[in-house]
């Protein structure tokens, strides 16, 4: 019997070889003057491009939004070029590759803006951990964005998908997940605005929409995905409330009239069982209310996606850690054979170690 989990899939006029999605994760290997993916990148991705998609790791569409040293950016040439040899490399492997396009917001420090305050929504602290030069640090009250400050942001994000097409990705994830500048607009305890982006449902979305709307000027939206956490809870600076639901159905519904590639949804991190403000199960949800690609995401092993997709709840399924420690992830869930265990610690260290020397099945 045929297993769902490596039939193709047909994705914007792509076809996926599998349904097997590489998720997006911080690696912190590009500790360079300018922060430019490298060689090192490329190899990293490349190994991996058996995946039916590769979702990248967040890059920053500005320096405003930069929340994490060594991350390779995606809004200068350089950049843009470091990325060429990125998608280059998956695509001489057969394999489809998305940028994931990030602004951490109030997820950040002033030792990674040269002081100053980290913009986000509100003066709202999320009291997490920021990773600078010297180590992780404590979040700060950040800077309440302008409407000048959000407008220009909006442009950054435009920008970072025609940078992306431009450095020869496939298409660009928007990260409205897992507390950073999208979500922190999203919840009503990281945004107390009063003015039109702020208050009501629609208004706290507003800035995604703005957003779809500019990169559709120049980018078609076939190429676009956007990563929900509809059901993030009490991690990360973000917390469900009584409009939690409300605001997840408008906006998922509303993403139906954009024709994007997918929305990438995860599960809920955190037990939510008995609150009534979070949704237990996140795919069995929207797959009522959105008609396109849903990737379904959090700690999935080869059964449970299987699982998943005969249900017919989501269309693909992405995966985190086993692609870190499994470059050939596919083959070995494909012949049931043993996982390599990740290591934690060179998850985000300099260098090959933990990157790019863990072993294929036939080595």
């Amino acid at each position: 019997m045929s297993n769902k989990l490596f039939e193709s899939y047909e994705l914007s006029g792509k076809t996926l070889n599998n349904r097997m999605v590489m998720a997006p994760m911080t690696r912190a290997r590009s500790a360079n003057w300018g922060n430019v993916a490298t060689e090192l990148t490329a190899t990293y991705y490349a190994q991996r491009a058996t995946a039916g998609l590769i979702i990248t790791e967040g890059t920053f569409i500005s320096e405003e939004g930069i929340g994490f040293i060594n991350v390779p950016g995606i809004y200068t040439d350089k950049q843009v070029e470091g990325w060429k040899l990125v998608t280059k490399a998956v695509h001489e492997k057969q394999g489809n590759i998305f940028a994931q396009l990030w602004h951490t917001g109030a997820y950040s420090h002033p030792d990674l803006h040269e002081g100053r305050l980290p913009l986000a929504p509100s003066d709202f602290n999320p009291e997490q951990k920021a990773f600078t030069a010297e180590g992780f640090k404590p979040t700060v009250t950040p800077q309440p964005m302008t409407v000048e400050d959000i407008r220009r942001t909006v442009e950054d994000f435009k920008q970072g998908a025609i940078n992306a097409i431009a450095a020869g990705f496939d298409g660009v994830e928007l990260h409205g997940a897992n507390g950073y500048l999208l979500q922190q607009f999203f919840s009503k305890n990281s945004n107390y605005r009063t003015d039109e982006y702020g208050g009501s449902a629609e208004n706290r979305a507003r800035i995604l929409f703005e957003i779809l709307e500019a990169i559709k000027e120049t980018v078609d939206l076939k190429k676009v995905g956007v990563r929900l956490n509809p059901s993030l809870n009490g991690i990360m600076g973000i917390s469900v409330d009584d409009e939690t639901i409300a605001t997840y159905d408008y906006i998922v519904t509303r993403l139906n009239d954009y024709g994007l590639a997918y929305i990438h949804l995860i599960e809920p991190f955190t037990d939510v069982t008995g609150n009534d403000n979070a949704i237990q199960e996140v795919a069995k949800h929207f797959r009522k209310i959105y008609n396109g690609t849903i990737i379904i995401n959090r700690a999935f092993n080869k059964e449970t996606a299987t699982q998943v997709l005969e249900n017919n709840d989501a269309d693909l399924v992405s995966f985190g850690v086993p692609f870190i420690a499994n470059p050939d992830l596919v083959e070995r869930f494909k012949t049931d054979s043993a996982l390599n265990a990740p290591d934690q610690e060179t998850f985000y260290t300099p260098g090959e170690k933990g990157y790019t020397d863990y072993p294929f099945l036939n080595q």
